[in-house]
């Protein structure tokens, strides 16, 4: 049976209510338990698409390192056929059968160049075998890598199931989505972190790159109804200026269920940053009684209380 939260009613005003609560509909441990178990998630995740692509490339690099010593093998084993062919030669050898000095020279010269041949094939060799052991190892430990980031994902569902309760919801998806610019990353995949300090072009606050990117992104995208982002007191994204409340009517924020084609507006920008999640850095998603985590997927959010409290009127997006 599919559990709904029991949030905190919102106050709203004679005509018109802003999502403007402290908090946001969620008692305080439920937004951290949001925030800290999507933010794990997010986290492995990215950790984990790091280590399968260095996983396999060790192993390009594995099969170039085995070939080299397949072919220096090659090579050690023709001059050791070869020495055997010929035998080795000693200073005695080069005295008695040396019929004059020069070629006693000629016949020491050979024997210093046949020694240095010998030495580097096997060195080179050696270094070949050790290089192949190195990558071996790194590959399992990358396997390992990948087994404890696979772990850290399955427990920070739990987590987020625990909070808000087994089941899924119906959720808001559309395949015909736009896809976003994606925002920059790490070179190791992981996301940057980020302060509050880029003008928030909704209110006189601030907000991080990444949120501000995601706001552009879905404006881009079409959805330019009013929004709100940064917010002082309370708890949650928005103080940190990591969240933004999309309204699904046009100029504010109406104090009532939206239906209609403001109702279709909003299942469209959940949709979209649904579908765009890892492309924008999307930590949940809540809209119309439901919320979307990156390791959920849509979960019933109910409640009681205003339309912004419900969700009904606003697209609620919290960036990682």
């Amino acid at each position: 049976m599919l559990l709904g939260l029991v949030l905190a009613c919102v106050a709203a005003g004679p005509a018109l209510a802003a999502p403007n609560t402290d908090d946001e509909g969620a008692s305080k441990t439920l937004r951290a338990q949001l925030s800290a178990a999507n933010k794990g998630h997010i986290e492995a995740k990215a950790k984990l698409a790091n280590s399968k692509k260095r996983q396999l490339e060790l192993k390009v690099q594995l099969k170039k390192v085995e070939d080299d010593l397949a072919l220096i093998t090659n090579e050690v084993a023709v001059l050791a056929a070869e020495s055997y062919r010929v035998g080795r030669l000693t200073p005695i050898n080069l005295m008695l059968n040396s019929a004059s000095p020069n070629e006693f020279l000629q016949r020491a010269a050979g024997l210093e160049l046949l020694a240095q041949r010998d030495g580097t094939a096997m060195r080179r060799l050696e270094e070949a075998r050790e290089e192949v052991a190195r990558t071996k190892a790194a590959i399992d430990n990358e396997i390992r890598e990948q087994t404890k980031q696979v772990a850290i994902m399955a427990a920070k569902k739990k987590d987020l199931e625990k909070a808000l309760g087994i089941g899924t919801a119906g959720g808001f998806v559309d395949a015909n989505s736009p896809l976003a610019k994606p925002a920059p990353r790490n070179s190791d995949g992981s996301w940057p972190s980020e302060r509050c300090i880029v003008d928030d072009p909704t209110t006189s606050g601030c907000i991080t790159a990444r949120t501000l990117h995601a706001y552009n992104q879905a404006r881009a995208a079409g959805f330019t109804y009013h929004t709100s982002c940064k917010r002082t007191g309370g708890g949650g994204e928005h103080p940190l200026g990591r969240a933004c409340d999309f309204s699904s009517a046009k100029s504010t924020f109406r104090n009532s269920d939206a239906t209609g084609a403001e109702k279709a507006y909003g299942d469209r920008l959940a949709s979209f940053f649904v579908k765009n999640a890892d492309r924008l850095g999307v930590l949940y998603v809540i809209w119309y009684r439901q919320i979307w985590s990156p390791s959920s997927g849509w979960r019933a959010y109910s409640g009681s209380g205003s339309a912004a409290a419900r969700h009904t009127n606003h697209v609620h997006l919290s960036m990682i």
